[in-house]
């Protein structure tokens, strides 16, 4: 009986999965920070910011099908093996992130929510207001909140980058020629 070698990379589809959603994140980064470039009111800055929002709707519709693909498909095995520590500090670091992309864009839309702002995007209403008393006070708080954590994943992200070079370079293992 023949013996079934593992799978050496991910599915093809959680590949595409990953770099698109990672794509989406890289432009909801730049656009939330080219948008203080211009000056408020302007349509540029109106467009930029209904940009920001509109790559964090779609990584939001993105992120539970990547999770199902990721669970209907599976981890290939890293070779050679990471010890325990690493694949704990990988496996906390992937839960962060995967929470990031779930909570962030949901933030996102509760904030606009609660001021009662609509995702528009070149003028087209995307997704309408649906509070009928906005309160600008905590919508700023919530922004804030928002903010600090678009911060924080800054690192998260990098950390994640990192340890990807670190294995490829420092490790020579395959954790990221899997997602190549």
């Amino acid at each position: 009986m023949a013996s079934v070698e593992p799978p050496s990379h991910y599915a093809a589809s959680v590949r595409r999965m990953h770099w698109t959603i990672f794509a989406l994140v890289l432009l909801a980064y730049l656009f939330i920070n080219l948008f203080e470039l211009f000056p408020r009111g302007s349509a540029t800055r109106a467009n930029i910011l209904a940009a920001h929002y509109t790559a964090g709707l779609a990584v939001l519709l993105l992120i539970l099908p990547r999770l199902l693909l990721r669970l209907r498909n599976g981890r290939p095995p890293i070779t050679p093996p990471s010890p325990r520590w690493s694949e704990l500090l990988g496996n906390i670091t992937h839960v962060a992130l995967y929470l990031f992309l779930l909570i962030q864009p949901i933030l996102g839309i509760i904030t606009l929510q609660v001021g009662g702002k609509p995702v528009t995007l070149f003028g087209v209403t995307l997704l309408p207001s649906f509070v009928g008393l906005p309160n600008r006070a905590l919508s700023h708080q919530l922004e804030d909140i928002h903010g600090d954590i678009g911060t924080i994943f800054y690192y998260v992200i990098g950390l994640h980058i990192l340890a990807a070079l670190w294995h490829h370079f420092g490790r020579r293992d395959n954790t990221l020629k899997r997602m190549l």
